[in-house]
C-alpha cells in the first residue's frame, strides 16, 4: 500500500468509529480504501441512513481524528476475537474464515476504536490526515460478501486525497462527469434507451444511436480488412461442451445463461465470448504452415448474465457487442502481428482523441490455480509481449494477476478528457486454447504443429466504449460519427422550396442532413441545434437563396456564406478524414 491508501484505509476505520459512536447498535463490517477513497458497510439494523446523515457523520470523524494519535495492534487468538465480537456475526464469520486459512488474526485500535483488520493503515492519523483532505461522498446498498442472498448492508462512501486542493479538483472532475454522464446524455441526444419489458442490461439502441455505433465498426473493421483479416459469422448459441472444451465453463459457468431446447436433449447456452467457435472455423480443414496467419473478425453480441446491482447504463450490460478478432499463427509471427495490431490500435484512438498506454497482464505465479497452461509457457509469452513492447517504444507498465485465465495479453489503457483510465483495447496471447481444441497445421518440415492464438479487439465492447466515448466527448461528435451532421434552417416558408432543394442534393451526396421547416423563429432552432450538438447549420434567408447560397455555422463560430456545392464539398472532405 502507499501512503495514501494508508490513510483511505485509515479513514474506513474513522467512519466506522464515527458511526458506533452515532448508531451504538450499528454493525461494522467491512472497509477497504479504494481508488479515490474508501467505504464501509454496515448494517444499520433498526436504524435507516439516509444522504442528509453525511454531514452529521462528516463532523464527527473530525472531531474524533483530534485523538486518534496512534495505531497500535495486536495478534490474537480465534477464541479472544470471537468474544470481542461476539454481538457482530459478519465479523464471526470473517475469524472463521481467517481460521481456516491458517492467517494470523490481528485487532487494530486508535483513539478507542478496535478493529478486525489485516493493517495498512497512518500510523500518527491526526498528525498525517489534514482534516478538509476527505468527506463522504454518498450512501448505496450493498450486499454482504456482494452475494444476492445475503443481507442487503449500506455502503457509505467517502473521497481522500493527499490535501484540499486535490480533493477540491476531484469535486470539480465529478461535478463535470455528472454533466458528461452517458446516461443523460443518451437521452437527451436520442441515442439509446431501456425497457423493464426487455430487461436489465439489455439496451435498445436509437437511429441515432445505431448509426454512432455502426461508424465506429465501420471504422474498426476497416482497420482489420486493411490488414488482412476476413469476416467470418457464427450462431448467437452453442452447446456447453464447447466451453467445457475451451475452459471457459469451469471459470466462468457461473456467468452464462442457459438455454433449453425442446427438440433435443443437448444443453445450450447464449455465447459469452467467440473464440471457441472461431477455432472450430480455423480447425474445419487442414492448415499448412503457408497459411498462417489466418486472421478472423467479426463483430457480433455475446451475453453474460452480470449480477443485477453491477448494471450502470452502457458501461455495463448483459448484451455485449464486441469488435472481436482471432489470428492463429506461427511462434515466428508472432512479433508482426503484434506490430501491425500495435499501429491499428494506435491509428484508432489518434482519431478517437484519445491517449493510452498499455498494460502487459501478466499471471501471478502464486497463484496459479487461476490460470490453465504450464508455467514455463506462460514465462515464454510474457517475456515475447514484454520484448515487443520495448521494442514498439510503446508506454507500458506490468500487471501481474491481471492476464487471462488462457494467457497474456496487453491491455490498451486510453485516457478520457476527464483524466480518466479505461482499459479499452486488449491484444491476448493464448497458447491453451488451440490445444485444448487440438488446433494443428503442418509445418514446413511435415510435422504437426499447435499454432499461436491471439485474440484482439480494438474498440472492445461497444456498449462500454460508447460510455466512455460519449463521457469523452461530452456529446460534441465529430463530423464522421455525428448521427446528424448538419441541419438547413430556413428562415421563413418563402425560403422552403430552395432549402428542400438543397436538403435533396446533400442527402444524394450522403450527408446525414435535415431539414428544419418548423414555424419557430430562427434563434430558435439555432438553440435546438446547439441543444442536439450538430455540427453545422446551414441558414437560408432572402440573400442566400437569391445568390442560391447558405450562410454555414458550426458549433461555436459563423464560418461564413457558401454555394451549396462547396459546403457539400467541404463536408465530405471532412468526413473522409475523419477529422
Amino acid at each position: 500500500m502507499s501512503s495514501l491508501e494508508y490513510r483511505r484505509h485509515t479513514l474506513a476505520h474513522l467512519l466506522a468509529a464515527a458511526v458506533t459512536t452515532l448508531y451504538p447498535n450499528a454493525l461494522p463490517t467491512i472497509g477497504p480504501a479504494i481508488d479515490t477513497g474508501f467505504y464501509y458497510d454496515f448494517d444499520f439494523l433498526e436504524n435507516t441512513l439516509k444522504e442528509e446523515d453525511l454531514e452529521k457523520l462528516e463532523r464527527k470523524m473530525r472531531e474524533l481524528l483530534v485523538g486518534w494519535s496512534v495505531f497500535t495492534h495486536q495478534v490474537t487468538s480465534p477464541e479472544v476475537a470471537r468474544d470481542y465480537f461476539k454481538t457482530n456475526p459478519y465479523k464471526l464469520e470473517l475469524i472463521d474464515e481467517i481460521e481456516k486459512s491458517g492467517e494470523v488474526i490481528t485487532l487494530y485500535t486508535c483513539g478507542g476504536f478496535t478493529d478486525l483488520c489485516r493493517g495498512g493503515h497512518a500510523e500518527h492519523p491526526a498528525e498525517e490526515i489534514t482534516a478538509d483532505s476527505f468527506t463522504l461522498e454518498r450512501i448505496a446498498g450493498a450486499y454482504w460478501r456482494g452475494n444476492e442472498k445475503n443481507t442487503m448492508l449500506t455502503r457509505v462512501y467517502g473521497v481522500a486525497f493527499d490535501s484540499n486542493k486535490e480533493l477540491e479538483r476531484y469535486k470539480g472532475q465529478k461535478e463535470e462527469a455528472e454533466k458528461r454522464d452517458h446516461r443523460k446524455l443518451g437521452k437527451e441526444l436520442d441515442l439509446f434507451t431501456f425497457s423493464e419489458l426487455v430487461g436489465g442490461g439489455l439496451p435498445l439502441f436509437t437511429p441515432k444511436g445505431t448509426i454512432l455505433r455502426d461508424e465506429i465498426d465501420a471504422y474498426s473493421q476497416t482497420l482489420r480488412t486493411a490488414r488482412g483479416f476476413s469476416k467470418v459469422w457464427i450462431p448467437h448459441i452453442t452447446k456447453t461442451n464447447l466451453y467445457k472444451t475451451s475452459g471457459h465453463w469451469e471459470k466462468f459457468g457461473h456467468e452464462l445463461f442457459l438455454v433449453k431446447s425442446q427438440e433435443t436433449q443437448d444443453d445450450f447456452v447464449l455465447k459469452p465470448m467467440n473464440c471457441p467457435h472461431h477455432a472450430q472455423i480455423y480447425v474445419s480443414r487442414p492448415r499448412s504452415y503457408r497459411d498462417l496467419p489466418i486472421r478472423y473478425l467479426e463483430t457480433t453480441a455475446v451475453y453474460r448474465d452480470e449480477k443485477t446491482g453491477e448494471l450502470s447504463g452502457l458501461s455495463r450490460v448483459r448484451a455485449i457487442t464486441q469488435d472481436d478478432s482471432h489470428i492463429f499463427c506461427r511462434f515466428d509471427q508472432i512479433e508482426q502481428e503484434y506490430a501491425s495490431i500495435m499501429e491499428m490500435v494506435t491509428e484508432f484512438y489518434a482519431t478517437m482523441g484519445m491517449q493510452f498506454r498499455a498494460r502487459l497482464s501478466f499471471h501471478d505465479s502464486a497463484n496459479l490455480g487461476k490460470y490453465l497452461g504450464e508455467e514455463s509457457q506462460w514465462k515464454e509469452a510474457e517475456e515475447k509481449l514484454e520484448s515487443i513492447s520495448k521494442r514498439g517504444n510503446f508506454d507500458y507498465f506490468i500487471a501481474r494477476g491481471e492476464a487471462a485465465f488462457y494467457g497474456p495479453k496487453i491491455d490498451f489503457m486510453a485516457t478520457d478528457a476527464l483524466g480518466r483510465e479505461h482499459q479499452l483495447a486488449t491484444a491476448q496471447l493464448d497458447f491453451v486454447q488451440p490445444a485444448r481444441f487440438e488446433l494443428e497445421y503442418t509445418d514446413s518440415d511435415g510435422i504437426k504443429k499447435t499454432p499461436i492464438m491471439i485474440h484482439l479487439a480494438i474498440a472492445g465492447s461497444l456498449e462500454r466504449f460508447l460510455s466512455i466515448y460519449i463521457e469523452h466527448t461530452a456529446g460534441v461528435f465529430p463530423l464522421w460519427l455525428s448521427p446528424v451532421q448538419a441541419r438547413i434552417l430556413p428562415i421563413a416558408e418563402t425560403h422552403h422550396v430552395f432549402a428542400q432543394r438543397a436538403f435533396e442534393e446533400l442527402k444524394t451526396a450522403g450527408i446525414r442532413i435535415e431539414l428544419d421547416d418548423s414555424n419557430e423563429t430562427l434563434g430558435k432552432k439555432i438553440r435546438a441545434a446547439k441543444q442536439e450538438k450538430i455540427p453545422y447549420l446551414l441558414v437560408m434567408g432572402d440573400s442566400e437563396v437569391h445568390a442560391q447560397t447558405a450562410t454555414l455555422e458550426g458549433r461555436t463560430n459563423k464560418i461564413g456564406t457558401f454555394p451549396i456545392a462547396q459546403i457539400i464539398l467541404q463536408l465530405k472532405e471532412e468526413i473522409a478524414a475523419r477529422k
